[in-house]
Formats: C-alpha cells, sequence, structure tokens
C-alpha cells in the first residue's frame, strides 16, 4: 500500500468525522430539546411572563477579559460546554486561559518530539496527547469534587433539616449551610443563598445548583425542595429521610468500589507494563529496539499496538465502572 493511499485514507476518515460532527452541532443548535427549551423560555419574557427578573439578575460569565475576543469564543459551537466545566471544576481560569493553555501545550509537545527526533506521526500524537492535558487535568479536578459534595450533601441536608425543626426560614437554612459547611459545598449553597437574596426565584436558584452540580442525589434534594415547597408538608422530615437513604446509597457505592479496586489494578499494571519493560530494554541493550522504531513495519505494530492498548483501557474502564 504506497504511502499516498494512506494519506488519503486518512484524510477521508477525518472528512467523515468532521462531517458528521458539523451535522449534529448543525442539530443541537437548531433542532435539539435544550435549544427548544430555550426559546419557550425568551417567548415566556418577550410576553411578560413570570421569571423574568431571573433573566435580568443572571450573572453572565466572562469567556475572556477582553470583548473582542469574548465576542470570537461565542461564535465557537459549544463553548459553553467548556465555560460549564471550569464552573463545576471551581477553577478561577476562565475559557480564554483554558484554550491558550491547550495551544501551548500542544506546540510544545510536538517541538519536544521534533527535537527528540521522533518520526512526524508520534510527535502529532504527543502533541494531540499535551493539548488535551489541560482539558483531563480540569475534568479530574471537576470529579474529584463533585465527589466531595456528593460525600458533604448528606451533612448540609442534616443541618438543613435541623435548622428548619428550630423555626428558620428555607432560606435562612440555605446561608447555615453556606456559612457552616465545609467547603465545596458550602460555596454552592452560598450561591443559592446570594441569588435568592439578588431577586432571583427559589426554583430558579436551585435549578442552577442542580446544574453547577450534575449529580443524582444533588437533583432528588431539588426536586423534593421544590415539590414541598408548592404543595406543603414537613420538608425537614423528608430530608431526613433522603439524608438517610443518600448515606446508604454512598456505603453501598464504596463497597463496590472496593471491589472493583483488583480491577483498576490490573488495568494500570497492564497499561504501564509495555512501557516499563521498553524503558528497561533501552537501558539495558539500548540498541535492542531499534529496528522496532526505525522499519515501516515495526511502527505499523507501534500503531496497532497503542490502538489496540487505547481499545483495551475503554473496555476495562466499562468492565469496572458500575453505577449505583
Amino acid at each position: 500500500m504506497s504511502s499516498g493511499y494512506e494519506i488519503f485514507l486518512v484524510f477521508g476518515f477525518l472528512a467523515v468525522v468532521l462531517l458528521l460532527e458539523g451535522g449534529f452541532v448543525l442539530w443541537s443548535d437548531t433542532r435539539s430539546p435544550e435549544v427548544q427549551r430555550v426559546r419557550r423560555r425568551l417567548r415566556m419574557i418577550a410576553a411578560g411572563e413570570h421569571g423574568q427578573a431571573d433573566a435580568t439578575l443572571m450573572k453572565q460569565r466572562m469567556l475572556s477579559n477582553m470583548p473582542e475576543i469574548q465576542r470570537l469564543l461565542l461564535m465557537i459551537p459549544r463553548i459553553g460546554h467548556l465555560d460549564r466545566l471550569l464552573l463545576q471544576a471551581g477553577s478561577a481560569l476562565n475559557v480564554l486561559n483554558v484554550l491558550t493553555l491547550c495551544a501551548v501545550a500542544g506546540a510544545s509537545g510536538f517541538l519536544a518530539g521534533i527535537v527528540l527526533g521522533w518520526p512526524w506521526p508520534l510527535s502529532l500524537m504527543l502533541a494531540l496527547v499535551a493539548t488535551a492535558a489541560p482539558m483531563l487535568w480540569l475534568a479530574g479536578r471537576r470529579t474529584r469534587r463533585i465527589e466531595k459534595i456528593n460525600a458533604q450533601l448528606p451533612e448540609a441536608m442534616d443541618l438543613i433539616s435541623r435548622a428548619l425543626r428550630a423555626g428558620h426560614a428555607f432560606s435562612a437554612t440555605l446561608a447555615m449551610v453556606g456559612s457552616e459547611a465545609r467547603e465545596p459545598i458550602a460555596a454552592e449553597f452560598k450561591t443559592v443563598f446570594d441569588e435568592i437574596n439578588f431577586g432571583i426565584s427559589t426554583k430558579g436558584a436551585l435549578l442552577n445548583l442542580a446544574t453547577r452540580v450534575p449529580i443524582p442525589d444533588m437533583r432528588y434534594f431539588v426536586m423534593a425542595v421544590l415539590i414541598q415547597l408548592e404543595t406543603g408538608g414537613n420538608l425537614a422530615e423528608l430530608l431526613t429521610m433522603l439524608a438517610g437513604l443518600i448515606r446508604a446509597r454512598y456505603k453501598l457505592f464504596g463497597n463496590i468500589k472496593t471491589l472493583a479496586a483488583e480491577g483498576k489494578l490490573s488495568a494500570y499494571i497492564l497499561v504501564a507494563l509495555p512501557f516499563f519493560l521498553a524503558a528497561v530494554m533501552r537501558v539495558i541493550n539500548p540498541g535492542y529496539l531499534d529496528i522496532l522504531l526505525t522499519d515501516p513495519m515495526g511502527m505499523k505494530l507501534v500503531y496497532g499496538a497503542l490502538v489496540m492498548m487505547v481499545i483495551g483501557v475503554f473496555v476495562m474502564w466499562r468492565i469496572i465502572r458500575i453505577h449505583v
């Protein structure tokens, strides 16, 4: 197979992927349920119905400190997902900072591969990995923060329940959680209290909380509070029962996580073993692997092994990922 035919296949594959992505973006920007809900909301605001104060009082997050770049970033499809990731990770960076960091990391990775004398496909792969590194770091930080909030949620619900039994208003209990609970859940409830004080409805502030913390337990809490605020009932007792249920669910998840630890350790070992053995052989016998990196068939074997490793990691990740 000639190199020209291989390049044609690669570019053909990229063209198909970009075509599918373009079709999905077009559909999500025009016909998706989220867009339809936004359009209905805008029609309600234009008609002067409820929720108009929420729209005018919502804080507008800045994607960049420069207005010109802000307008350019708003033209990028699905840029709001990156901004939401930053919000959920609790990062002080904005979208422009993250994109700049990704570009610098990718260029540095490609230059490092060229300086080390690697073939350009390996240098390009290193550049892609370096470009994705800041996003992976943000995703990991978001996961750790949300897990910490999930663990702190039953304690916050118990605090709200005790405050309600003592006769405090619901908004005052949110302020208590914001001042007395531990971070990061304290910051989230303090934001809810501030939004209510600025004139946003309780329903809108709680729905914003469920958006910032996308976990099932937080959605259960928000829906329970909204239903009780609309229909009445003993909210303190309901939150106590819900806190106990969340604690039992979290305990069960911890047991499952312990049982899956062996599978995770096996996955880590299987992924690191080829690279470790290659490094050891490189130290013991430096010229032993030269033919693998210089021969065209050897490079094809390396690429095939990397692709199979990625597939294997994905399969093992799906096996040990258990939802409770």
